[in-house]
């Protein structure tokens, strides 16, 4: 243990108690700030002297909130243990009935049982509703608490009784969702949390994006504050408490977090042999947090005043975890022998209490006057972010059955004497004959207790958790903006897809209707994209500005952080830069303001590394532009294996609201970007767009007449085949940097053999896909009627050739329209693992050369029985091609 609470034998104890009674009369006297003074210097100066003292993150096992400094409760304590005990039972009723009537439903009782207290002292007191003053809270709920907020729901009016019967049932009726899920609740939910882990590292970046719109003057947050409720078994996601040092060091005084401690996850303790409680708070306070822990109830109070010499402390200190989770389910003899081990001294500090009194004595999360009065202290924080560590029991009040136990977290039913004891611990009206299948029971419109709840919650701004969208939409870009990436490249200077991105967004920043809505996103690879010409246009956002002349001030594009700066630089971490293109591109429903979010990063750190980030995104119903840049497993040719992206955008094409795009040149890239910003500002459309861009610079050719439609479809021709009508014919579908091989390839299979090539661009797979199951799922439900032709087969008609693909990703990728491609569908694509060489090595390796393009083009015209064999050997000689090389895949 911490060698604050297991000290050595005092040598001295005259002196100890000489040096502790100088320390009482400064602290009455000159009160604590004089005392914190003389404590740091007295720290400071033993660490000069090299005393080696131990590291002072923890602070004895009980709450830090003396009963001194608690605030009176200021609201009906009565009326309120009311409310909590109608939620309670609404909260179990839901599971249970849902469970009976459809078995394996699922549901959880016990999260919410244990932390009931927690939320209901917040919703009548602290969270602030949209229509007070400000913009309100935002609260980010544990998702396996979510029936406890239904059942407050219900009371106040919110939920109907069919909506409650429909729990975890959202087919063909107006049912609720199992957890938090803004796409299915759309005007409930705010914040999908069940995903754990995601829930603490958003709220840290919402709260930091909170600061972000007020520093820079487009919405007043000042009174808002996010609260974000989590599990102590929570805590071993490393995104729980990855990303502590931010909140600290943007002083997010505007944050809180409270971590339901019931010292259980799903499977059994969290640190059976460990205090997760002492651990946490060493973690946060190290982070440099506010740290408050509740860890016991007010029937503890007297016999810790009583404990002058601190035995009880210090005996409750040693204990671990797994011993408080078995008081919670033994007697009170039991508890308090144990206790005790033997001294009597704790045996007589515990003699107060009977044996009932003491297995009954609460912990302090579940005591509504310590809980009030640490969320009290968290709001009145100055300068730092708060965790509220609040102990509880996990199931608690839900009976010997479930209670402290290893299998609360499965429990989805209880039995009729097991409801019977519960409503009789609750006190509830609720007759025996109707406990079989337990009804929701609700007091009343009119009742005390539901007059109580509204007028709270008006007087806060209005019900919680409450969705809303009704963002003013801001004018758009005219087509002037995107005309020049329209033109050929301007004096032969080749440029990448990477570039015209780069170029285009800062287009997007200097535009007066949206450009102070755009928020660059950088996971500190900003000069890797070839955007550090922002710095100086719009700043990095910094919340104390730059105190600091930076190493490169005397270069035209230095570093220049802004406390009203406007690109949000956010370092070494994807999960964190995703985190704030979350709140960004969720703006316009939290605070009512469209924002417009491009985040762009290495294409492989994207959808495989934080892909359960981007599925929360979707979930929230979350608008933007994420731009993987670098893509492609051989156009990024020397980084080498766990660099080189081949498969995201088949990651991509998983999530349903996700549109995907491979663009080739810079015309595709406007058009795209500018398609997403009507479709997801004008059109009010909850999507976001994935666009794979590429380093590889080449020359830019002109948009072409009457392609805008193809490219936003996913498929257009961007060269003729030049054969004669006796030719035998190809059409070569290329996508991003491969496509400038695939036309040259065209043109060498021309020149060199006599086939016609056709080229086309395919700028998303996604998208032909999508039209192409739309139409065959009509064509099945009305096999009767004139079914549409996908556009995918309008484009490649029967009998205008052999049809090959080739790109820079996985063979997978094109392969999804291969039943739409009446002529069959040959793949070329980098299936493997990548490897570091040039360009032209890599992708004579992965067959997706321009040689490649051409021999598999032969190739197939011989299978096809349309050319002669000897033509496809001529190719193989003229290109030296090694056809007995490993296969790329087996590497």
């Amino acid at each position: 243990m911490n060698e604050v609470f297991t000290p050595n034998p005092d040598a001295d104890p005259q002196e100890t108690r000489e040096w502790m009674e100088s320390l009482d009369s400064v602290l009455r006297v000159s009160g604590p700030a004089r005392t914190r003074y003389i404590v740091r210097k007295l720290i400071e100066k033993a660490q000069i002297n090299r005393v080696g003292l131990p590291a002072l993150v923890q602070t004895p096992y009980i709450n830090t909130i003396t009963t001194a400094n608690e605030p009176d409760f200021p609201g009906d304590e009565q009326l309120e243990r009311k409310i909590r005990r109608l939620i309670r039972w609404n909260a179990v009723a839901q599971v249970v009935r849902a469970n009976k009537l459809f078995d394996g439903v699922g549901g959880h009782l016990s999260t919410y049982a244990s932390a009931a207290s927690l939320y209901e002292v917040g919703f009548n007191h602290f969270f602030r509703g949209r229509d007070g003053e400000g913009n309100g809270d935002q609260v980010y709920y544990q998702g396996h608490a979510a029936p406890g907020v239904y059942a407050r729901a219900f009371l106040e009016g919110r939920l109907s009784e069919d909506q409650m019967h429909r729990f975890r049932r959202e087919i063909g009726g107006p049912g609720l969702s199992s957890y938090p899920h803004p796409r299915l609740m759309p005007d409930f939910w705010e914040f999908p949390t069940v995903s754990m882990g995601l829930g603490p590292i958003h709220a840290i970046y919402q709260a930091r994006f909170n600061r972000y719109l007020h520093n820079r003057g487009l919405a007043d947050t000042s009174q808002s504050r996010v609260w974000a409720f989590l599990g102590d078994g929570e805590c071993d996601e490393p995104e729980s408490l990855g990303s502590l040092s931010l909140a600290a060091r943007e002083k997010l005084n505007n944050l809180v977090f409270v971590v339901n401690c019931n010292l259980q996850r799903l499977d059994g303790p969290v640190r059976g042999n460990g205090k997760i409680i002492q651990e946490l708070e060493a973690v946060f306070h190290g982070a440099g947090w506010n740290v408050i822990k509740i860890v016991w109830g007010r029937e503890w109070d007297p016999v810790f005043e009583a404990d002058k010499e601190q035995v009880l402390i210090r005996r409750m200190t040693e204990l671990l975890d797994g011993h408080f989770q078995r008081y919670s389910v033994e007697s009170g003899a039991y508890i308090r022998q144990h206790l005790a081990d033997g001294d009597e001294r704790i045996l007589d500090l515990l003699s107060v209490k009977s044996d009932d009194e003491l297995r009954s004595a609460r912990r302090g999360g579940h005591d509504y006057r310590k809980i009030y009065a640490a969320y009290k202290k968290a709001t009145e924080e100055d300068e730092r972010p708060t965790v509220i560590l609040a102990k509880t029991v996990k199931g608690w009040t839900l009976g010997p059955g479930a209670e402290a136990r290893n299998v609360t977290h499965q429990v989805k039913k209880m039995e009729e004497e097991e409801l019977r004891k519960f409503r009789d611990r609750l006190e509830l009206p609720i007759p025996d004959d109707q406990l079989e299948n337990p009804p929701f029971y609700h007091p009343g419109a009119d009742s005390e207790e539901v007059r109580y709840m509204l007028e709270r919650r008006a007087a806060l701004g209005g019900c919680v958790p409450t969705r809303r969208n009704s963002a003013v939409v801001p004018e758009l870009p005219k087509p002037e903006l995107y005309a020049p990436y329209a033109e050929a490249g301007r004096g032969g200077v080749a440029a990448s897809t990477t570039m015209a991105f780069a170029r285009l967004i800062r287009d997007l920043l200097k535009h007066d209707g949206i450009g102070d809505r755009v928020v660059p996103i950088l996971s500190d690879e900003a000069r890797t994209f070839g955007m550090e010409p922002l710095f100086k246009q719009v700043g990095i956002y910094a919340h104390e500005g730059q105190k600091y002349e930076p190493v490169d001030h005397d270069i035209l594009f230095s570093y220049s952080e802004r406390r009203d700066g406007q690109i949000l630089e956010e370092g070494i971490t994807e999960c964190g830069s995703m985190a704030s293109f979350t709140a960004a591109g969720t703006s316009y429903a939290t605070h009512g303001l469209h924002m417009i979010p491009f985040f762009i990063f290495y294409s492989m750190f994207g959808f495989q590394r934080v892909g359960d980030s981007i599925w929360q995104l979707a979930d929230q119903r979350g608008r933007g532009f994420l731009l993987g840049a670098t893509a492609g497993r051989t156009t990024l040719n020397g980084e080498g294996l766990q660099h080189q992206d081949g498969h995201s955008l088949l990651v991509a094409t998983t999530v349903p609201n996700c549109q995907a795009y491979d663009p080739a040149y810079s015309y595709e890239v406007a058009v795209i970007i500018q398609e997403g910003l009507r479709r997801m500002i004008d059109n009010d459309e909850d999507i976001f767009y994935y666009l794979a861009l590429y380093n590889e610079k080449f020359d830019m050719p002109a948009m072409p007449e009457g392609c805008r439609d193809g490219i936003l479809r996913g498929l257009y021709q961007v060269r003729e085949g030049n054969g004669d009508s006796s030719a035998n014919k190809v059409r070569i579908l290329g996508s991003g940097s491969i496509l400038p091989y695939a036309i040259e390839a065209a043109e060498i299979l021309e020149s060199d053999y006599g086939v016609s090539a056709a080229v086309f661009s395919a700028t998303s797979y996604q998208q032909l896909r999508s039209d192409g199951l739309a139409i065959e799922r009509q064509a099945l439900l009305h096999p009767t009627a004139e079914a549409d032709v996908p556009y995918v087969t309008q484009q490649l008609p029967a009998g205008g050739g052999a049809v090959l693909a080739v790109s820079d990703f996985m063979k997978t990728v094109p392969e999804q329209i291969a039943r739409w491609v009446p002529d069959g569908l040959t793949v070329l694509g980098t299936d493997g693992f990548g490897a570091s060489d040039t360009r032209r090595e890599l992708r004579r390796f992965f067959e997706i050369d321009t040689a490649s393009i051409v021999i598999t083009a032969l190739a197939t015209l011989v299978k096809r029985g349309e050319l002669d064999a000897a033509v496809h050997e001529k190719a193989v000689a003229a290109f030296d091609y090694d056809r007995d090389k490993i296969d790329p895949v087996t590497r």
